[in-house]
């Protein structure tokens, strides 16, 4: 367990000083606010847009990324993850968006942005059924290749000064931030983390200013308050060719949009608790319903989708120690306000771009390792390895090219030329044939009660038959399924409370394994977390304690997903020699 000066110094359901929330608050909103003014100006600019769509776009991408981030927070019925999960503008979309608005102006660009986002809901809803498709295995990589596409960005900035100045006062100032920032994030305790990030990029704002490199020109000429005026775009019925020409291509980006805000989803739990906990996958169902959610309202806008910020997320909470939902909540309050008052986003948005790369190295060195976290923590054989190392590689490699842009050009040229959709896409491809060659799987469908054990234990003594198992090995096999289905009927299962609920139980023979896998109804206690908690523990002869004990010793592997409407608790039992 981590210590409180060490780690988490405060949990997502403990309530942080407002003061504490706003300053960690207002720390996240600098690392979110330059990209997202930064991604829109470049989208309406490329695309020909004029002034006035400008300002609209930007104002509502910074009140939806902090709708989206306090809606996060929030957990409104089956909506967010009850932790700070920062959302902001969906940078995969860049070039397509372009396009978008190219073609047909925001009315387009909201058209094809309100019908994807509607696929993000689906993929909530059906994630239990995609279980075997996006893992945490696809998850972790498409992190990874989030941090791997994003750094060679930052480094261009560090050297992105104006005309007139020596071009060394880039790298001086970015310096300056990762000394700052790095010297305090290993030194620093307690209190002091929450001003680590912050000083950093103050340090190397005054560094900056001392060469030359600060303008504060945009400040003086922004107003105080304001609200752009400018007419939401009307929908065309029934859509043009267009329309339906660039909209699979918009499918396919939000798809990666939905496994970007699972991967935060996964880790930002992993990261907001002293005692590291089991992902409930609950809340990375409400992670994309949410992110859903704001790229609806996105499309009524008539601006790009919103996505979760996991690097962002993971790093803010890496760095203060905060992990209060309270921070999301103030969060979206500053952010809001910043959208009203312009000329205090112009002050943010005066950092050098080189001391923003500088941070964003940082922010990436954490989302990698939160990547690779992930794999490890899934499980990493060789099959698995060669999921990863192919993916990764394919996207990574594909980031710095144009291959695809020279063979089929267009939107499909520039949107496949994106290393973090190739390989997340190669990862699910590869994962999905993985899954496709292995032995085929036996299902029994039995009620959630103790009545359905000797159904079962002819079911797994009639496979271990056929895999040539010995009677220890098979003794064994429906020991573990026992006590599974002990762990999931809990104290209610003995008196037959149960027997309504519907249990499926799929085995797969692997020669010398066997993977089982249970999928009930929900209940509130998680097996997985359960075993690691009697891990730390002495050994108790308590009754209700058994089947964990049991499980622990017998089960080489257990994992436990709840989601909402079903419970899966996979084992894999190993044959004896």
């Amino acid at each position: 367990m981590r210590s409180d000066e060490e780690g988490i110094r405060y949990e997502p359901d403990e309530r942080s000083p407002w003061l504490v929330s706003a300053v960690v608050g207002f720390q996240g909103v600098m690392l979110i606010l330059p990209q997202s003014v930064l991604y829109m100006s470049i989208v309406a600019l490329s695309a020909g847009q004029d002034d006035t769509y400008l300002t609209w776009a930007v104002f509502a991408a910074l009140t939806l990324n902090g709708v989206g981030t306090a809606l996060q927070a929030a957990r409104i019925g089956r909506l967010g993850t009850g932790h700070v999960l920062i959302t902001g503008t969906a940078t995969p979309l860049i070039a397509i968006s372009i396009i978008a608005l190219s073609e047909g102006g925001p009315a387009m660009l909201a058209s094809l942005v309100l019908v994807s986002s509607l696929l993000q809901f689906m993929l909530a809803a059906w994630m239990p059924l995609l279980r075997r498709v996006i893992t945490p295995l696809v998850s972790g990589t498409v992190l990874m290749l989030v941090a791997v596409t994003i750094v060679p960005i930052a480094i261009q900035r560090l050297t992105d000064v104006p005309e007139g100045i020596p071009v060394a006062t880039g790298p001086a100032a970015a310096a300056a931030t990762l000394i700052v920032t790095i010297g305090l994030g290993l030194r620093a305790s307690g209190a002091m983390r929450l001003w680590t990030p912050l000083a950093g990029i103050v340090a190397g704002c005054v560094v900056a200013g001392l060469l030359g490199l600060y303008d504060a020109q945009l400040v003086f000429d922004a107003p105080w308050v304001g609200i752009p005026a400018f007419a939401l775009p009307e929908f065309e019925l029934p859509p043009n060719t267009e329309f339906w020409s660039l909209l699979p291509a918009f499918l396919v980006m939000t798809l990666v949009l939905a496994i970007m805000a699972m991967g935060g989803g996964m880790a930002i739990q992993q990261t907001s608790w002293r005692t590291p906990r089991v992902p409930d996958f609950r809340l990375v169902q409400g992670a994309v319903r949410a992110n859903g959610v704001a790229s609806l309202l996105a499309g009524l806008a008539g601006i790009m989708p919103t996505m979760v910020h996991s690097a962002n997320s993971v790093s803010l909470t890496s760095f203060t120690g905060v992990a209060s939902r309270r921070v999301g909540f103030a969060f979206g309050i500053i952010l809001i306000g910043l959208a009203l008052l312009p000329k205090l986003t112009a002050l943010l948005l005066t950092v050098p771009a080189a001391v923003a790369g500088a941070f964003v190295l940082i922010i990436m060195g954490h989302l990698m390792v939160e990547g690779i976290r992930m794999v490890a923590r899934d499980g990493l054989d060789y099959r698995k390895a060669l999921v990863v190392g192919v993916s990764f590689s394919l996207g990574s490699g594909l980031q710095s090219q144009d291959i695809f842009g020279e063979l089929f050009g267009g939107a499909w040229g520039l949107m496949l030329n994106n290393g973090v959709l190739t390989g997340g896409l190669a990862a699910i491809l590869i994962s999905s044939f993985m899954e496709l060659i292995q032995p085929r799987r036996r299902r029994l469908k039995a009620d959630l009660d103790v009545s359905a054990l000797s159904g079962i234990d002819k079911f797994l003594r009639g496979l271990a038959a056929d895999c040539g198992w010995n009677d220890t090995s098979t003794n064994r096999l429906c020991l573990v399924a026992e006590e599974v289905l002990l762990s999931l009927l809990g104290a209610t299962g003995v008196d037959g409370a149960d027997s309504e609920r519907s249990l499926n139980i799929y085995a797969r023979p692997g020669g010398k394994t066997v993977d089982l896998e249970f999928l009930a109804t929900p209940q509130d206690e998680n097996i997985e977390d359960r075993i690691a908690y009697l891990s730390e523990q002495v050994e108790s002869p308590e009754e209700h304690e058994m089947s964990f004990r049991l499980l622990k010793q017998l089960a080489s592997t257990v994992r436990h997903r709840k989601y909402h409407g079903m419970d899966i608790v996979a084992v894999q039992v190993n044959r004896s020699r």
